[in-house]
C-alpha cells in the first residue's frame, strides 16, 4: 500500500472514444459568437490525446497560438444501451471523473471571408495532450446528484471558471440519451458534458469573443508555457497539468 503522494497517477482510463457535447452552459454561449442549436453539440475527441495528473499540456505552435481550457464533468459509461430513455440515463453510469477540453480556438473558429465564423471542431479539439483526465473514477454510488456539482478552473492560482453543473442546459440524463441514439453506447466509453463561462475566447474579439463582468473570476488570457491549469468538481477531484512549449 502507497500514500497518495509516493505515486504518480495516470489517466484513469484511455476510452475509445470520447464523446462531446458543447454549448451547454448559458454564460459560455454568451462570451463567443452565436449559434443557433435545438440539440446538444456533437462532436468527438480521440483517445489519442489523453493524459493524466500531472502531465504536461503542450502548445505547439504549428498547432495554435491560442490554447484554452475548459473545465468539463466526465461521465464513464459502465452498462451498455441504445435508445435509452432519459428517465434510465443514469442507470448506464459507471462513475464520473474531471475533464479538461483542451481546445485551440484559433483552429475551432475560423473567420470567413464573408463575415462571421467557420467552426472546425475536428482540428479545434484533437490533437496531441488535447485530453486530460482524472485524478480518477469516482463511481456513480458516490454522487447522489450529477445536476449539483461546483466546478472550476484555475490558471496559476487565478479563478478562470466557476460555475455549477446545477446551470447545464441540457443534464447529463438528457445528453447520455440523445448521444445512444446515435451510438449503442459501451462500457468504457466517455461522454463530456460541457463547460461554462470564463474560457480565455471571452478576452478574444478576433474570433468573436465577447467580454462579460463576473466579479467571481479573473478574465485571463490564453494558456502560455510556464502556466499551470487546474480543473476541480466537488466531490470528484482536482486535475492539474502544466503547460510546455513544443
Amino acid at each position: 500500500m502507497y500514500a497518495l503522494d509516493e505515486v504518480r497517477l495516470a489517466a484513469p482510463l484511455i476510452p475509445p472514444v470520447i464523446l462531446n457535447s458543447g454549448q451547454n452552459y448559458w454564460d459560455h454561449r454568451d462570451e463567443k459568437p452565436e449559434v443557433d442549436q435545438e440539440e446538444p453539440e456533437f462532436f468527438l475527441k480521440t483517445p489519442l490525446g489523453v493524459i493524466g495528473p500531472d502531465e504536461p499540456v503542450i502548445l505547439d505552435p504549428v498547432v495554435t497560438g491560442k490554447l484554452d481550457y475548459e473545465v468539463e464533468l466526465a461521465v464513464v459509461i459502465g452498462k451498455p444501451g441504445r435508445h435509452i430513455p432519459k428517465e434510465r440515463a443514469l442507470e448506464h453510469v459507471f462513475g464520473y471523473t474531471v475533464a479538461n477540453d483542451i481546445t485551440a480556438r484559433d483552429r475551432q473558429a475560423v473567420p470567413h471571408p464573408e463575415g462571421g465564423f467557420e467552426y472546425r471542431l475536428g482540428p479545434g479539439k484533437n490533437f496531441d495532450t488535447c485530453a486530460p483526465l482524472g485524478p480518477w473514477i469516482v463511481t456513480r454510488d458516490e454522487v447522489a446528484d450529477p445536476q449539483s456539482l461546483g466546478l472550476r478552473t484555475l490558471v496559476n492560482g487565478e479563478m478562470r471558471q466557476n460555475n455549477s453543473t446545477e446551470k447545464m442546459i441540457w443534464t447529463v440524463a438528457e445528453i447520455i440519451a440523445f448521444f445512444s441514439h446515435f451510438y449503442t453506447l459501451q462500457p468504457g466509453l466517455v461522454i463530456e458534458t460541457g463547460t461554462p463561462g470564463g474560457t480565455a475566447w471571452a478576452t478574444d474579439p478576433e474570433i468573436g469573443g465577447k467580454p462579460y463582468d463576473r466579479g467571481d473570476v479573473f478574465r485571463g488570457g490564453y494558456l502560455q508555457p510556464g502556466d499551470v491549469v487546474t480543473v476541480e468538481i466537488d466531490g470528484i477531484g482536482r486535475l492539474s497539468n502544466p503547460i510546455v512549449g513544443g
